[in-house]
C-alpha cells in the first residue's frame, strides 16, 4: 500500500491533493483537500468508473471546491474535501479495498473527514470506520446518523421554498408542478415532500428499478420518458437530482420552468451559465446552498447525532436561500455569484482567526 503522489495544487487553489494506490485490493483514489479555513475538511467519497484518471481528477478537485462553499453557507465550523475512488463498485468494492482506503484517510490525522457519495452507502463508512476515526454516515446501529439523503431532500425542499417564496410571493409549492430529474435516494424523499405541500409532480430517472417503485409507491407521479422531455414540459421548478452538468448550453434553452432547486452537485456546467439563467428569467437556487441537508446530517455526528437538532439546522436552509436571493437583486448579480461572495466571505473572515495563537 502506498501513495504514489501527494501534492499542494496552487493553480486550483487546493490546499493538498493525495493519490492513493493499494495494488493488492485494486484501490485507486484521489483524496481533494480544497481547504481547511474552518475546520477539517468533510466530503463524502464517490466510487465511479472514470474513463480516465484526468476526469477523475477533475471531479474530485470541482466537488471538493463545492464542498468548501456549501460547508461555509451551512454555517459549518468545516472546510471542504472530496475523495474518488476510480473503479466499478459493482466490480471491485470489497472489504479489504474500503480498509485499505480507509487507511489512507486516517494518515491524513483528521485533516479529512469522508462520508457516503455516489456509489457508497452506510454499509461502506461502516466498513472504513474499521480503519479510521475520521468518518461520518455510518448506520445508526455503529453510532452513525444514517442515510443523509433524508435531510438532503428536506433541505432542497425548504431551498424550494424560499425560491417560490422570493418568486411568487408564498413559501409553498401548492399548485405548483415540479420535474424531479432522478428518483434516487434524494429524489424519492422529495417527491414525497413536494406532494405533501400540495405539488403535483412530474419525475424522470434513466433506472427502470426506480421508475417502477415511483409508480407503485406514488402512483398520482407522472413519470416523462427522459430528462429532455422533462424539461421541455409545462414545470414551474425544475428539481435536477442527479449526476452535475443538468445546466449546459444545451438544456438551459430548453428550459421552461422559472425555478431550478435540485440536490445534484454541480449543476452550472460552466461558468456563464448561472449568467444566461439569469437573463432568461430563471431564478437558480445554487445547488450547494439548498443540497446541504445531507452535510449537516453527517457533520452533527461528529458531535454525537441527533436528528431533531440536525433536521433544525437544515429548515435554516430556508433562511440561507431567501438571504442569497435577497443580496442578489440588491447587487445586480445572478445568485450563484451571490452565494459564492458569501461562502468568500465567511472563509475569509474565519480563516483569519487562525492567526490568533490560543494555548
Amino acid at each position: 500500500m502506498g501513495v504514489f503522489s501527494t501534492s499542494d495544487t496552487t493553480t486550483t487553489g487546493h490546499e493538498q491533493v493525495i493519490f492513493c494506490q493499494d495494488k493488492h485490493t485494486g484501490l485507486k483514489a484521489i483524496i481533494g483537500i480544497y481547504s481547511t479555513a474552518l475546520g477539517p475538511a468533510l466530503g463524502g467519497t464517490r466510487f465511479y468508473p472514470y474513463a480516465s484518471e484526468d476526469e477523475a481528477l477533475h471531479d474530485v478537485l470541482e466537488l471538493s471546491r463545492g464542498m468548501a462553499y456549501k460547508n461555509a453557507l451551512a454555517d459549518l465550523d468545516l472546510g471542504g474535501g472530496k475523495a474518488v475512488i476510480w473503479g466499478d463498485p459493482d466490480q471491485i468494492k470489497s472489504e479489504a479495498l474500503l480498509r485499505a482506503y480507509g487507511r489512507f484517510v486516517e494518515s491524513l490525522g483528521g485533516r479529512y473527514y469522508t462520508a457516503c457519495d455516489v456509489g457508497t452507502y452506510v454499509s461502506d463508512m461502516d466498513v472504513i470506520a474499521r480503519e479510521t476515526r475520521y468518518v461520518t454516515g455510518r448506520s445508526v446501529e455503529h453510532g452513525g446518523a444514517g442515510d443523509s439523503s433524508v435531510l438532503t431532500a428536506w433541505g432542497v425542499f425548504q431551498g424550494m421554498r424560499a425560491a417560490a417564496e422570493h418568486l411568487w410571493g408564498s413559501p409553498t409549492l401548492v399548485g405548483r408542478r415540479v420535474g424531479v430529474a432522478g428518483l434516487g435516494k434524494v429524489g424519492k424523499h422529495l417527491a414525497r415532500h413536494l406532494l405533501d405541500d400540495g405539488a403535483t409532480v412530474l419525475a424522470t430517472d434513466v433506472n427502470e428499478r426506480a421508475r417502477d417503485w415511483v409508480r407503485s409507491t406514488y402512483p398520482q407521479v407522472d413519470l416523462a420518458a427522459d430528462a429532455t422531455e422533462l424539461i421541455t414540459s409545462d414545470i414551474d421548478v425544475y428539481a435536477p437530482c442527479a449526476l452535475g452538468g443538468a445546466l449546459n448550453d444545451e438544456t438551459v434553452p430548453m428550459l421552461r420552468a422559472k425555478v431550478v432547486a435540485g440536490a445534484a452537485n454541480n449543476q452550472l456546467a460552466h461558468p456563464g451559465i448561472e449568467k444566461v439563467l439569469a437573463d432568461r428569467g430563471v431564478l437558480y437556487a445554487p445547488d450547494y446552498v439548498v443540497n446541504a441537508g445531507g452535510v449537516i446530517q453527517v457533520a452533527d455526528e461528529i458531535e454525537g447525532f441527533n436528528f431533531e437538532r440536525a433536521k433544525l439546522r437544515a429548515t435554516r436552509i430556508y433562511d440561507t436561500t431567501r438571504e442569497i436571493l435577497r443580496l442578489a437583486d440588491d447587487e445586480g448579480v445572478p445568485p450563484a455569484v451571490a452565494a459564492d461572495r458569501l461562502a468568500e466571505r465567511r472563509m475569509a473572515e474565519i480563516g483569519r482567526l487562525r492567526a490568533i495563537r490560543v494555548r
